[in-house]
């Protein structure tokens, strides 16, 4: 998965935005998982940070029943996603800092945004970022 271009399934897109949607406030996290490279699930998980309205920490229990879901239905994982509620979708210093899966994308979705959601993938290793370009397929 060392491509610069990703193809996330529209239907998949809808979901994370969707979610991100529901709590506009906090961020949302969780996982996603793919078969043969081609994401096709996503697994909500809690955010258990302290300040979950700036930051997202992944609730350990559910990180680890979405990983066991995964396993159990052929996938591996594909992404690690979040969402900002008022700053745009780049990684923060913070986000930087914590990223701890080199292997997944990131993705972050921004609803700082006047009527349309963004979402930019990008892939985190020892504190820097290279972004992806995500295209949308059906």
């Amino acid at each position: 998965m060392n491509s610069t271009e990703i193809q996330i399934p529209r239907k998949l897109t809808q979901q994370l935005l969707h979610h991100a949607q529901s709590s506009p406030e906090s961020e949302v996290c969780g996982l996603i998982g793919a078969k043969n490279g081609v994401p096709c699930s996503c697994y909500p998980v809690a955010n258990s940070a302290e300040q979950p309205e700036n930051r997202f920490l992944l609730d350990a229990k559910q990180q680890i029943a979405a990983q066991v879901a995964m396993r159990e239905k052929g996938e591996e994982l594909f992404a690690v996603y979040h969402s900002h509620p008022t700053a745009p979708a780049l990684p923060s210093a913070t986000d930087l800092a914590l990223a701890n899966q080199p292997q997944a994308l990131h993705l972050i979705i921004s609803l700082n945004t006047k009527g349309v959601l963004e979402m930019r993938g990008f892939r985190i290793a020892e504190g820097q970022a290279q972004e992806v370009i995500l295209i949308l397929s059906e």
